[in-house]
């Protein structure tokens, strides 16, 4: 165990403390302070008294003490550790009564959480928010492309700083992919790397809002980013979603009385109804864009899956929408732990992006990057992409059958054109955080979606995630949500 035990436990020859007591309570302050964790090995006995100068006997007698007062559990030929179970109290070595002492510093906490989802316990059912299956992500071909990245022979001029924005390869692959799939123009000046789309989203609104600012946003919507728009000092409007998206009329109104900075929208799938914004309305809000000044944040978090029969493009591709700033990721397309996202503006915008970005992460994980970088100009991604969709499309059109066949009487719901979710409409008024204590313990996890209501009021739904499920996951989860229902 690479641990410094000689300067973390201190230890007096000529106090009239035994050695053995001293080094006994010191692992004890180690265990209550939160460094020693309950399961952590801890040296053997022979190695901490060569450590800390002692004998071994010595050693030998603090862990025996350790053992009967459950700090300590021992495993025959594997060694000592922290116990799992560790004692409430303890009079042996001194009185516990005093708390350790709070931080008496100011500090800010944000007005929501952001955070809407509920704990997720282990053999559970996870209908999450619409999150890709991780066990199709390309892993192979991901650790490949790692492995070719420090094979090369030029694997060091990646070890040190680079361009805050991103590496040059990768935008160039993100800019042609944009361009190729997405009808954008875009370029790598363009372009801003970022690990992921709640970092675009919170670089974005850091270069953007002051103190004071009026920011619109959809309702039910995407909490993380109300969090983040209010953690930069801005003040939220919420606009009303309906079945065609968000409600443009009522958009005007606001800024008839309040001069916005920016609107933040989901306009693919509205997140989390689903519903795609029509162009009549994409239209209209660029047009309102124009008109009051304000800037249109578009979150394009899942835009390869659509599978009605023609996509929309983004409102970013658009030739009018110059006030657009277009923010997504590949986390959908490969996999959540694979942090590249990214923003797409002027460059001017850009180009007050990147110093925050040096601010809080001089820059992104350059080795990932060139690694994707490969794989997208290898065509893997692609390839990737397209196997996700068939079987993800599968899945949509087996999400419609069980929940007719399981939930009818209980839901109504339109099957989205695209995304990885379904919005579920209860028919019997619920509390759906209720509804979601009484589902896990049935063994089945979902969001409870007052989080994503403006006000906190019930919508009475519920957003199913359907894409990391298999048809049996599926089928076990919708079978004890008729239980329960």
């Amino acid at each position: 165990m690479l641990r410094p035990w000689k300067t973390i436990l201190s230890i007096e020859l000529k106090s009239e403390k035994a050695v053995y007591r001293q080094i006994a309570e010191g692992i004890v302050e180690e265990i209550k302070r939160g460094r020693l964790k309950p399961g952590t090995p801890l040296p053997g006995t022979r190695q901490l008294a060569e450590d800390l100068n002692v004998n071994r006997k010595t050693i030998v007698l603090a862990f025996e003490e350790l053992l009967a007062e459950g700090w300590l559990m021992s495993a025959y030929k594997k060694g000592t550790f922290v116990s799992e179970k560790l004692p409430q109290r303890t009079t042996s070595f001194r009185d516990h009564k005093h708390e350790p002492p709070a931080p008496n510093f100011a500090f800010k906490t944000p007005q929501r959480s952001g955070d809407p989802f509920i704990q997720k316990i282990k053999n559970t059912v996870v209908f999450d928010d619409g999150l890709p299956d991780v066990r199709l992500a390309p892993m192979d071909e991901l650790a490949r492309g790692y492995k070719r990245i420090f094979q090369q022979s030029t694997r060091w001029r990646m070890m040190g700083y680079g361009d805050p924005r991103g590496c040059e390869r990768i935008r160039k692959a993100i800019a042609g992919m944009l361009r190729h799939d997405r009808g954008l123009a875009a370029d790598q000046e363009r372009l801003c790397i970022t690990r992921g789309s709640q970092m675009a989203l919170y670089l974005t609104a850091n270069a953007m809002v002051e103190k004071g600012d009026y920011i619109a946003v959809e309702d039910p919507g995407y909490a993380p980013a109300w969090n983040t728009f209010t953690q930069c000092g801005a003040k939220l409007i919420p606009v009303k979603v309906d079945d065609e998206g968000i409600c443009v009329d009522t958009l005007e109104k606001i800024c008839v009385k309040k001069k916005l900075k920016a609107i933040y929208v989901t306009p693919h799938h509205q997140f989390p109804t689903t519903v795609s914004l029509k162009i009549d309305r994409r239209l209209r809000l660029i047009e309102l864009s124009h008109r009051y000044g304000f800037a249109i944040i578009e979150d394009d978090y899942d835009h390869e899956f659509h599978f009605s029969s023609k996509s929309l493009l983004p409102l970013a591709s658009l030739e009018s929408a110059v006030n657009v700033i277009y923010i997504s990721s590949l986390s959908k397309i490969v996999a959540p732990a694979v942090r590249i996202g990214y923003i797409l503006a002027s460059e001017a915008f850009i180009g007050s992006v990147a110093p925050i970005r040096k601010i809080i992460d001089v820059q992104g994980d350059s080795v990932m990057e060139h690694a994707i970088s490969e794989l997208m100009e290898e065509g893997l991604i692609r390839k990737h992409a397209r196997r996700a969709y068939k079987i993800y499309e599968e899945r949509r059109e087996n999400m419609e059958r069980m929940l007719r066949e399981f939930l009818d009487g209980h839901v109504d719901f339109n099957k989205p054109e695209g995304g990885l979710a379904y919005w579920v409409r209860l028919k019997k008024q619920r509390n759906t955080h209720t509804l979601a204590e009484r589902l896990l313990r049935q063994g089945v996890s979902v969001i409870p979606t007052e989080a994503f209501s403006f006000s906190g009021q019930p919508l009475n739904a519920l957003r199913l995630g359907y894409a990391s499920l298999t048809p049996e996951e599926l089928e076990r989860g919708l079978t004890a949500m008729r239980k329960v229902l």
